[in-house]
């Protein structure tokens, strides 16, 4: 397989979310992952069985770690991998006979990537929790929603995939270079509260520097002001605006009809924000969705039309950039990033 991982092993200890993402990652750009399923369950993820395209790209194995000739299987298989994978709360690869001593102990050089929600140690290291509770945690959920409302999770994207499985396919690349450089083997203790932290970067450093109310919907990129929010359309469907530099905001005021409006020129004052949003609210209802992308594709306003699911796919940038691809009658993202001289190859789904 070709990919700009190519020559590198990973074995996955099946499990769900965060773990195939970062599998699939892998994966995608050329990496061999070797997904262990327990006995009878290969294929059988959930209701999409071979469907599921968090799985795709992969081979796939049946062991029953309760068995001892499993575990020996399994530690013959880490001498030569670069990495494995695991998804289990602590402890549960220890009492299977396979922590990171013992693993370590037959491949100094392998990299072990544990993928938690509230990682390795601390008081909740050993509950159980989920996406929405992890980045509850970290401040992260406490930021999204509007104004007077309660907070409002963006599905499992920045727990489970942006601070879980991508954090994880971060930090088990980089510790196969040092490995690969002279280093040592190591253990990467992925937690989804310190990912969803760390996503927050930015916005804890507009806190500490007193750019940063730290209530939801009342700050610059929290839905706060009218130049930086989503609006419904007279059809029921809803475009993007992300006027935030002033030669942007002036293009929006031109190709709304506000320019020279005195109110709306006073783009940063945050006592004005309310007003002026209920105002551009009543002016984008006035046009559907398609003339309001008549009137702003194709400028620098930073605009964009609110795509569902099914209609991304068909737009003309996803088109011709190659953003989605098919197969097995699956419509799925495809690989990313993009590599200029070792380009993904097309995703298989898992049994095809």
């Amino acid at each position: 397989m070709a990919g700009v991982l190519q020559g590198v092993t990973v074995i996955e200890l099946a499990g769900i979310g965060p773990g195939p993402f970062c599998g699939m990652m892998l994966a995608d750009h050329g990496a061999r992952v070797i997904r262990v399923e327990r006995p009878g369950h290969a294929g059988r993820f959930g209701d999409a069985g071979n469907r599921d395209i968090l799985n795709r790209n992969r081979e796939v194995i049946e062991l029953d770690l309760k068995d001892p000739a499993a575990i020996e299987t399994l530690k013959d298989m880490a001498k030569s991998a670069d990495a494995l994978i695991e998804g289990y709360r602590p402890g549960v690869l220890e009492r299977l006979g396979l922590g990171p001593d013992v693993l370590l102990g037959v491949n100094p050089k392998l990299v072990i990537g544990r993928m938690t929600g509230w990682g390795q140690q601390g008081p909740m290291a050993p509950l159980a929790g989920h996406d929405i509770n992890y980045i509850a945690l970290s401040g992260a959920l406490h930021s999204y929603g509007r104004k007077g409302e309660k907070p409002s999770f963006p599905v499992n994207a920045v727990g489970d995939f942006g601070g879980g499985g991508m954090m994880l396919a971060f930090g088990v690349v980089s510790a196969i270079l040092l490995a690969r450089s002279g280093g040592v083997g190591q253990v990467v203790d992925c937690a989804m509260v310190d990912g969803a932290a760390i996503l927050s970067a930015m916005t804890y450093t507009f806190l500490g520097n007193g750019q940063w109310r730290d209530e939801r919907g009342v700050n610059l990129l929290d839905s706060g002001t009218h130049f930086y929010d989503t609006y419904e359309t007279s059809d029921g469907k809803w475009i993007s605006l992300g006027s935030i530099e002033p030669q942007f905001y002036a293009l929006l005021l031109e190709k709304t009809g506000l320019t020279g409006d005195p109110d709306f020129a006073q783009q940063m004052n945050p006592a004005k924000w309310d007003e002026l949003k209920e105002r551009m609210t009543a002016l984008i209802l006035t046009k559907t969705r398609d003339e309001w992308c008549s009137i702003m594709d194709g400028t620098d306003i930073c605009f964009a039309p609110v795509l569902s699911l099914k209609e991304a796919p068909q737009h003309p940038h996803n088109v011709a950039r190659g953003t989605f691809v098919e197969d097995g009658g699956m419509v799925q993202p495809a690989p990313a990033p993009r590599f200029s001289a070792t380009p993904a190859p097309a995703p298989k789904l898992a049994g095809r």
